[in-house]
């Protein structure tokens, strides 16, 4: 469906995909259900993208607002950590097939190339051919903001 409204003309295609807010029972809700089908829906949208020569056009993204817990809590699940969080970046012309940082060994603590949202967000404006650093938009007192305070990530560009 992404890939359709894409060919038919949409700049930005938003999907969200089941509930992924485990708390508890972790194991049985991931690994069950919800990795499988999403590992192989975004495998196949970018698979797709590429043999119909648009992934240099489309950038796909998985990402959340958030990372989780490194340790299981009482009820076997994880809970918000801001501290880290992982996403997946594909297509867009972007120079993919890499991991950008790294984390401590319980995934707890960022210790290589911490990535800001920020530098993601501008990445992703520029696929779309928008400037974030000179965009400038106007707050409820009319005075000029910044789209971004951020650069587009260089290992992607």
């Amino acid at each position: 469906m992404a890939r359709r409204l894409v060919e038919a003309g949409a700049r930005v295609v938003s999907l969200n995909f089941g509930r992924w807010d485990f708390h508890s029972k972790n194991f049985s809700g991931l690994k069950d259900t919800h990795l499988p089908i999403f590992d192989r829906g975004i495998a196949t949208l970018v698979e797709d993208l590429h043999e119909r020569g648009l992934a240099d056009d489309v950038s796909v993204v998985a990402w959340g607002e958030f990372g989780r817990t490194p340790r299981i809590n009482k009820d076997a699940g994880r809970d918000h950590w801001p501290r880290v969080g992982g996403g997946l970046l594909a297509g867009g012309g972007m120079k993919t097939g890499q991991v950008i940082g790294a984390t401590d060994r319980l995934g707890g603590e960022a210790v290589e190339r911490p990535v800001h949202f920020g530098e993601v967000l501008a990445t992703l404006y520029g696929n779309l051919g928008v400037d974030a650093k000179n965009v400038k938009l106007h707050d409820l007192a009319g005075r000029p903001q910044y789209l971004l305070d951020h650069q587009p990530m260089p290992e992607l560009v």
